[in-house]
């Protein structure tokens, strides 16, 4: 086994997936923003609005390579923009295995609309700005998620054909 890490935008499944994949593997699951909110004491949430986005992408890259460095095999759920700063996509591909959940903006934004005010980027935005933003932001998103090792497809991701796969490329 290895680090296995979990990518793609918010709403593709990867904390659900990983949960799932972590149990089947008889490893430690990790989601990556709950990870800095121990860490911090803070909310990501709070985090974006008390100190922005650069604060907590730093905050981001310094949780992964702390992860990273403990050696241990597990699954990191990360989060949307996870892959896209610091040069963390080469640092993930480099210490372990890296899995695109892939969805189309549609799909993601008939799953985000009601979690939206739950995620700092999306709150405030009504359907059609939703569905645009998903939209847009993706397309800048993509290049990078396609550096990933493996593409799956998010929606009706089957688990267990997922650690068969796991298991053949050992």
């Amino acid at each position: 086994m290895a680090i296995l890490f979990l990518i793609g935008y918010m709403g593709s499944g990867k904390s659900t997936a990983g949960k799932k994949l972590a149990a089947k593997l008889q490893v430690e699951f990790v989601d990556l923003d709950k990870f800095i909110e121990t860490e911090t004491g803070e909310s990501i949430n709070a985090i974006f609005a008390n100190k922005g986005e650069n604060e907590f992408r730093a905050l981001e890259n310094n949780a992964l390579k702390k992860l990273i460095n403990e050696n241990k095999d597990r699954v990191i759920a990360c989060g949307g923009g996870t892959p896209c700063y610091y040069g963390n996509m080469e640092l993930m591909n480099n210490h372990g295995i890296s899995i695109y959940l892939k969805m189309s903006a549609d799909a993601l934004a008939s799953r985000l609309i009601n979690a939206k005010d739950k995620r700092p980027l999306l709150a405030n935005k009504n359907e059609e700005e939703l569905r645009n933003f998903i939209t847009e932001h993706l397309e800048k998103r993509e290049d990078i998620y396609h550096q990933a090792q493996y593409i799956v497809k998010g929606k009706n991701l089957n688990v267990d054909e997922m650690v068969d796969f796991l298991k053949s490329i050992k």
